[in-house]
């Protein structure tokens, strides 16, 4: 399965990562990727930026590198209403919108609990990727969410960092989403998370489960930059028009 973008990366602002913007893109053109997406974590993570930082993205400039650069966040979810760490007002202005559950941020409860959070953060009219949902610290109802994912068109994440580096036990959770998906019929993307630039494009463990699973790049946003567009035109009102 070949890639296009790469939707899920963090820079230095995200207090945890460790490479710069033009570090990202030039890693991403030596990918041959043809876009990725800036997605710092919220200002609710420890060590992560001030509000303004998002809205200041502005002057980062549409393409370095001949890669296109997208500017979006990965919010996060901050209690079982699904209340994101950043305004509507922001969120509004960006390219793309990730949100996740993440320790020091959302509660941990139980199946349900999470399940419910999780959805309600899909509500957000702004949100366009749940992350790592596979993640077993927050365990949900994988069903329910990937029905809902499907009936607010939302995309779902294969994490490849979540199958090497972090959230260990992930694997068994991913593979049943996977698999789920492709019952029902929801986006996904494949994303690095990387925090460093050498990580930047990443996919080779999201990738194999994706083939062990028997997912095409049909159902694979980031396998297209029209599949990627598509999605993110679906919210009207961005400032940006793909």
């Amino acid at each position: 399965m070949q890639f296009v973008a790469d939707l899920h990366v963090h820079t230095v602002a995200s207090g945890h990562a460790y490479s710069t913007v033009l570090e990202i893109a030039r890693a991403a053109a030596d990918r041959k990727l043809a876009m990725i997406a800036l997605t710092d974590h919220g200002p609710g993570m420890p060590g992560g930026p001030h509000p303004y930082h998002f809205s200041n993205q502005v002057v980062i400039p549409a393409e370095l590198f001949g890669v296109r650069i997208l500017k979006g966040i990965e919010a996060n979810v901050m209690d079982r209403d699904g209340r994101l760490d950043l305004d509507e007002g922001r969120l509004a202005k960006m390219d793309i919108v990730l949100a996740g559950l993440h320790t020091y941020c959302a509660p941990y409860g139980t199946v349900e609990e999470n399940t419910t959070m999780m959805i309600n953060a899909m509500k957000n009219p702004w949100v366009d990727v749940i992350v790592h949902p596979g993640n077993p610290e927050y365990q949900v109802d994988l069903e329910a969410v990937v029905k809902a994912a499907v009936r607010y068109d939302v995309a779902l994440e294969i994490n490849n960092s979540s199958l090497t580096v972090s959230r260990q036990g992930s694997a068994p959770y991913c593979h049943t989403l996977a698999g789920l998906a492709k019952t029902y019929g929801a986006k996904l993307i494949v994303g690095s998370d990387s925090h460093f630039a050498l990580s930047v494009g990443d996919f080779g463990a999201a990738a194999a489960l994706l083939a062990a699973e028997g997912i095409g790049p049909e159902m694979v946003l980031n396998t297209s930059l029209e599949r990627i567009f598509a999605h993110l035109r679906r919210r009207t009102n961005r400032r940006h028009s793909f």
